[in-house]
């Protein structure tokens, strides 16, 4: 036999009245913010002054007292360079549904270490970008394009570096003599996309052209497909 007992229960006992919140006084209300004034995002900069602190063969450095858009005035050390060219050299005819892409190989002092990346140079004074390519492309591999185009144009660090990377499109290939300079040890690896891409995402390739150029390729290459 089961039987309930009940919980004695409790008189309840007065509770006490909480006192009702005043409202805010419109003094002590937060300010709605002011929107930020729009940047001015168009527009040159002045050099004021200028001073080269150091000419290499290569490139130049200079101090500069600037007054940039939107009211900076600022002192900039700037690494001068004419700019590169980048050689994305293509071969679609071997294996069209995954076509090989030429890299190098050598050692960067800078960095450290060997690197693969795509050929490229520095483009001389007064030279054009599809000239330069040409002739880096020989210089570097030996191969040669019948059809160049231009690709992507991009600053290789802004902050303090005028160089532009100039990547240009190299297909129809053919294979020719090498003339490397004399300070280059340069090995050839021509490598289906494919390994290309593994490459990169398992880190093996850092150089930042390369990985703007092949990577910007494939992106437009699965669209074309799509």
């Amino acid at each position: 036999m089961y039987c309930t007992v009940m919980a004695p229960t409790k008189t309840p006992s007065a509770k006490k009245k909480t006192p009702a919140k005043k409202p805010l006084a419109a003094s002590s209300k937060l300010a709605t913010p002011k929107p930020a004034k729009p940047l001015k995002l168009s527009g040159k900069g002045r050099t004021l002054s200028s001073k080269v602190v150091y000419k290499g063969r290569i490139f130049s450095i200079t101090a500069d007292d600037v007054a940039e858009p939107g009211g900076v005035r600022a002192k900039r050390d700037v690494i001068r360079h004419n700019g590169s060219v980048v050689v994305l050299a293509v071969d679609t005819k071997t294996n069209p549904a995954d076509p090989s892409i030429l890299l190098i190989r050598q050692y960067r002092h800078a960095a450290g270490q060997f690197l693969l990346e795509l050929p490229a140079g520095r483009i001389e004074l007064g030279e054009k970008p599809i000239p330069a390519g040409k002739r880096e492309l020989i210089e570097e591999t030996g191969y040669r394009a019948r059809r160049w185009s231009k690709y992507v144009r991009y600053f290789a660090s802004p902050g303090f570096l005028s160089e532009a990377m100039n990547i240009l499109l190299a297909e129809d290939l053919t294979l020719g003599e090498a003339t490397p300079e004399d300070d280059e040890r340069i090995e050839i690896h021509m490598t289906p996309l494919s390994e290309v891409l593994r490459l990169i995402h398992d880190g093996k390739i850092l150089d930042g052209k390369t990985l703007v150029g092949v990577l910007f390729y494939d992106s437009l290459r699965r669209t074309q497909q799509a």
